[in-house]
């Protein structure tokens, strides 16, 4: 299918802006959607699958009236994935008594949240859902590849949950585990020894709410930031507690951190089975949790993609180029999927920390 389309009047300068230095955004549409583009001044041709040009000419019209100002590859990346995302939802029509069905005070993007971030909101039907199963339930699980915004949408609902008073901190904790290499004794005291593996938490804060908010933030004890290890023994009551990279948690762990979990508290666990650091042999308390608690009233899963991931256009190609390896060729895992199966974990209220 072919389809021409011409902005009028033209603007050199938002065609500029809009087709990227040496028409990199253009390329980048291009890679995206599988489809060609060629251009002469304001003309475009676009070829592609049937419907497909008719998408990417709408996703240039919306991308264009943004041109006033230069467009920056993220930005062409958030569009791409918004309509593929849009796409996506139109293909697979809702049922009339739906259970994911939008709660009272979300638009049809998704939940609004209170950050310094105005625009955030869910890109993907995937992203939309997990947000919606963070605000209904007390427990949620966010599990998929890297760039898939599971960590910073986590994050995102616990800064809106402070800024709404409905919790009194932030809770933030992951499995202090590198990532195949041994760093040796680290100098410092605690905070300055774990804050290495809580880097991307801090990010995600700093993003958010400012660099200035956060200090004081932390200065008031409202942010809270630490090792998994120092979560036992404690009763987290009205916070907003989210573990981060939980594929690295052993079985035992996990099942500590969720019963730390007190009255008023909400806990968002996010993680990758796919990049699991631990030694190999060693189970992941990820997977474990997902097979024990799939059944479990009161607890989400969401599971995501390569389609969610919002990164740089390579990191959903490099994803799924794994995926594909790993089911043509399956390794031994060391993710506890080919390990002597378990005994079920019953479920106790406390495990006497």
């Amino acid at each position: 299918m072919q389809l021409r389309h011409s902005f009028s009047p033209p603007d050199n300068t938002r065609l500029a802006h809009l087709c990227g230095p040496l028409d990199e955004h253009l390329r980048t549409i291009e890679a995206a959607f599988g489809v060609t583009m060629t251009r002469r001044g304001e003309q475009f041709r676009i070829e592609g699958a049937r419907g497909v040009p008719q998408q990417v000419v709408e996703l240039l019209d919306s991308l264009y009236a943004r041109s006033a100002k230069p467009i920056n590859a993220e930005l062409v990346q958030l569009a791409i994935t918004s309509s593929l995302a849009a796409q996506q939802r139109a293909r697979q029509p809702k049922a009339a008594n739906e259970a994911d069905a939008p709660l009272p005070d979300e638009e049809t993007d998704g939940p609004t949240l209170h950050t310094r971030r105005a625009d955030l909101h869910g890109r993907t039907p995937n992203q939309v859902q997990y947000l919606r199963n963070i605000l209904s339930h007390d427990l949620s699980f966010g599990i998929g590849p890297a760039g898939t915004g599971k960590t910073f949408l986590a994050v995102a609902c616990a800064v809106d949950a402070l800024e709404r008073s409905a919790v009194q901190r932030i809770v933030l904790t992951r499995p202090a585990v590198e990532a195949g290499e041994c760093l040796g004794f680290l100098p410092g005291d605690l905070t300055q020894k774990v804050d290495p593996y809580l880097r991307p938490l801090y990010d995600a804060l700093y993003d958010l709410m400012g660099f200035d908010r956060v200090t004081k933030a932390f200065e008031k004890g409202l942010i809270e930031i630490a090792p998994l290890a120092f979560m036992r023994g404690r009763t987290l009551n009205h916070a907003f507690v989210i573990l981060d990279e939980a594929q690295n948690t052993t079985p035992e762990q996990m099942k500590m951190f969720l019963t730390r979990i007190g009255f008023g508290a909400r806990a968002v666990v996010t993680g990758d089975v796919s990049q699991i650091d631990l030694p190999r042999g060693a189970r992941s308390g990820l997977i474990e949790a997902e097979r024990i608690l799939k059944r479990v009233k009161g607890v989400a899963f969401t599971r995501f993609t390569a389609a969610d991931v919002v990164r740089h256009p390579l990191v959903a190609r490099i994803v799924e180029a794994y995926d594909a390896a790993q089911s043509a060729d399956p390794e031994p895992s060391r993710t506890g999927r080919n390990s002597a199966p378990q005994a079920p974990i019953e479920p106790t209220a406390d495990d006497h920390a």
